[in-house]
């Protein structure tokens, strides 16, 4: 049924089209009904005119004819009996006159009184096919009663034949075997002489303007109909028009939408469409773990490459850093140059504890996706490749929409964030230098080293950092470069005899080259 609705809903023009059907079927339909009510009712005019006409003619035949052949007075009954004074017609002159009287008075019915015997001073009856075949079957089956009949005329005027058979009575036997101008005078009493043919014409409009009520009825309801499946169409067509343009509009802002997406962190733009978050100015305070990194030497890195390279080069370095970032659920707050700004605890949270762990494992995964990417930059050519220092810290600050009723800026603000950066700066090139309330949620995950207490710009209190102690994953601590030419030392990933053996090494050997 579903399935059924939509194709209408897609095709109005069926709808219109069966409606005009149904409206047709039903003045067809009615016309069927009057065209068998008009037979039918035609079939008993002609019944009752055939026995009213067989009526008259046996009245007249037997107290009329036959009392007067049997008595002695001087009238005579003969077939002219307009040339005769005093005479009267006999039966069949009566049938045939009598027919051509209800002819000229009533139009719709004719009477034909025919023999294939006629006397002979009388024209030859020109028989119908349906008057000589009904002729012949009364003779064959004499007792045969039944009235025979044919339907006939056209679409707008129906008519009806019927035929009975004319018998011969004992005073038509008696009169037509003596008369002088009888064709035949062997008649036996039962004989058929002849046909006695009704034909009743009936017009369709009379029975119509019968039924003009129910006529006019049909017309202002049809005519409804027809209005309003006509409206039905035209508003179909308006909404199919409002759909394809709804489907577009829907496309077009879904298209936009994934565009906008890009420009703002998953869950923000969630939130956002979701309604659950009102784009207005508003901020509320919550405790976030804020998480800072930059590029070491990104200035001078990017002094050696083309625009092109570092172009491409930085976009890779984002794409995987936020890759990471939203695997975590880290909301990042911005890119500045080289540096990304990201906190947990907004617009979705786990708690202060679990986000920091959060944070936290985020950092490391970082730094492992760097030292993966740091071989495949080398072996591409990439001389300096990108090394990040990262810092964390835990703490309250504002988060929300800022800025103006035009144009706002979903961001954090508050001493705790300006922290954040301030650990990082003090953090070595692939390392991560956290708050002690960080690490305090995270000391279970990671190994770490605190240092000297310090005082940063902005911060009131003396903060105490913890550098987290890691061994770099699948990265040699010594690697050679350009057929031996360059060497590469890891300080960070050799101990310390290894590390003070490799610089004594270094030095000599500068000290020789020095010499020569």
């Amino acid at each position: 049924m579903e399935r059924i609705t939509k194709f209408f809903m897609k095709h109005p023009s069926w709808v219109l089209a069966l409606v005009c059907l149904a409206l047709l079927g039903l003045p067809l339909a009615l016309w069927q009904d009057m065209d068998e009510l008009s037979h039918r009712a035609m079939e008993r005019q002609s019944r009752s005119m055939n026995a009213v006409l067989s009526a008259v003619r046996g009245y007249y035949s037997e107290n009329v004819v036959d009392r007067i052949l049997h008595h002695d007075g001087e009238t005579q009954v003969v077939h002219n009996y307009r040339n005769e004074p005093g005479a009267v017609p006999i039966p069949a002159t009566l049938s045939l006159e009598l027919g051509a009287e209800l002819a000229a008075a009533n139009a719709a019915v004719t009477y034909r009184f025919v023999s294939d015997y006629p006397f002979k001073n009388r024209e030859q009856h020109e028989l119908t096919s349906f008057e000589a075949n009904a002729l012949e079957r009364f003779r064959a089956n004499p007792g045969m009663g039944e009235i025979m009949h044919e339907e006939g005329g056209t679409f707008l005027d129906h008519s009806v034949t019927m035929a009975t058979p004319i018998r011969m009575t004992e005073a038509c036997v008696e009169c037509h075997n003596t008369h002088p101008e009888s064709t035949k005078i062997d008649w036996d009493e039962g004989d058929v002489r002849g046909v006695q043919i009704v034909t009743v014409h009936q017009p369709i409009a009379q029975n119509l303007w019968a039924f003009r009520w129910m006529l006019t009825y049909l017309v202002v309801a049809g005519g409804g109909g027809l209005l309003f499946a006509l409206l039905q169409f035209r508003t179909a067509r308006r909404f199919a028009t409002i759909n394809d343009e709804l489907a577009a509009n829907n496309t077009f802002l879904a298209d936009v939408s994934a565009k906008l997406s890009k420009y703002l962190e998953p869950q923000v733009y969630k939130s956002i469409f979701a309604g659950e978050r009102d784009v207005a100015i508003s901020t509320e305070r919550k405790k976030l773990t804020v998480f800072f990194s930059d590029i070491k030497d990104f200035t001078a890195t990017t002094e050696r490459m083309q625009p092109e390279e570092l172009t491409k080069l930085l976009n890779e370095y984002f794409t995987e850093m936020s890759r990471i970032a939203e695997e975590h659920g880290a909301t990042i707050d911005k890119f500045i140059g080289d540096a990304i700004v990201a906190f947990f605890g907004d617009p979705s949270t786990k708690g202060p504890a679990e986000d920091a762990r959060a944070c936290v494992r985020m950092a490391l995964a970082m730094q492992d996706r760097l030292e993966e990417l740091e071989a495949v930059w080398r072996n591409n050519g990439l001389e300096h490749p990108f090394r990040a220092r990262m810092g964390l810290n835990t703490g309250y600050c504002n988060v929300g929409n800022f800025g103006s009723d035009m144009r706002m800026d979903y961001t954090i603000i508050g001493a705790e964030a300006n922290l954040a950066a301030r650990l990082e700066s003090i953090a070595e090139p692939g390392g991560i230098v956290m708050s002690y309330e960080t690490y305090a949620h995270a000391r279970d995950l990671i190994q770490a080293e605190p240092l000297e207490p310090q005082r940063f710009k902005g911060i009131s209190r003396e903060i105490t950092p913890y550098r987290v102690i890691r061994k770099p994953r699948n990265k040699q601590s010594i690697q050679s470069h350009k057929g031996g030419d360059m060497l590469v030392v890891d300080l960070q990933g050799i101990d310390d005899g290894t590390r003070d053996a490799v610089t004594r090494a270094v030095e000599q050997a500068l000290g020789q080259k020095k010499q020569k």
